[in-house]
């Protein structure tokens, strides 16, 4: 059995990340919904999860694929990429707890959705932490290509200081360009960093 949990989906700009998570027989103390947890707990919970976990994998669709293929076929597309990880070490799991109501997935019947399984199942929690973290870390690496965007606190949702700089300078070249919010925005953008294309 593995959990599986996804963070992103509502992000205005970076991946979709799903993380799947194999549990161990012991139970692990002090992990839970990943939203539940402060930024500390929450790293601390994820290094836990991955000593603890008899196996996990993360998987991506980067915002171009949020922006080709829609929301539910990235999330299916960066979840299949992370069972795909768990196969290639040797686990394939005949159950699927999977956060939600939705089945994204579409594996068939080992598959079960659990609305509010980050707070119900502990291995749906710790792929949350797994999710959230890795995730986060990418989106702190890319703040510092886009130093105006905040990305570093706001992780691509769309806080204050995003809008106000998507307002000002208009996308980066993370953005999910066919979400609504780029309706009417200017398509300017600030000198690129090196490497880097607006």
């Amino acid at each position: 059995m593995c959990g599986i949990d996804e963070v992103g989906r509502g992000a205005w700009a970076g991946p979709v990340t799903v993380a799947a998570v194999i549990p161990a027989p012991e139970h692990l103390r002090g992990v839970r919904d990943s939203k539940l947890l402060a930024p500390e707990e929450r790293e601390r919970a994820a290094a836990a999860v991955q000593e603890w976990a008899q196996a996990f994998a993360v998987g991506h669709a980067s915002h171009e694929e949020c922006d080709t293929l829609g929301m539910t076929a990235a999330l299916r597309l960066a979840g299949r990429r992370a069972l795909a990880d768990l196969a290639a070490q040797g686990y394939e799991p005949d159950r699927v707890i999977l956060d939600g109501n939705h089945d994204y997935l579409r594996i068939g019947a080992r598959v079960t959705t659990v609305v509010k399984g980050d707070t119900t199942s502990l291995a749906v929690a710790a792929a949350s932490c797994v999710a959230k973290v890795t995730r986060d870390a990418l989106m702190r690496e890319e703040a510092e290509h886009f130093p105006a965007f905040g990305f570093e606190s706001n992780k691509g949702y769309p806080a204050p200081a995003h809008k106000a700089a998507l307002g000002a300078w208009g996308p980066t070249t993370i953005h999910r360009r066919s979400w609504v919010f780029m309706e009417g925005l200017p398509w300017g953008g600030l000198a690129p960093a090196p490497g880097r294309l607006f």
